[in-house]
């Protein structure tokens, strides 16, 4: 003889408990997947920002353009 009877109310009430748990289970593992993707994504962008040229150093002076004078209007 049980001592205690689950009611159709309270097994309900555990498989939607344990339905919930099993969705956040889920959603964290994509979460987590996707942070993972997005990690990998930046540190790739960092690589290639490393690997890029450099501006020119300031104490190299430019080369002037020979051009033609405007004339002025007026």
């Amino acid at each position: 003889m049980p001592v205690v009877k689950i009611t159709g109310q309270g097994l309900s009430a555990i498989a939607l408990s344990v339905a919930l748990l099993w969705a956040y289970i889920i959603a964290e593992r994509n979460v987590i997947r996707q942070a993972n993707a997005g990690r990998a994504e930046a540190l790739e962008q960092i690589r290639r920002l490393r690997r890029q040229v450099g501006p020119e150093p300031v104490s190299v002076p430019a080369r002037r353009r020979s051009s033609t004078p405007k004339p002025v209007l007026g």
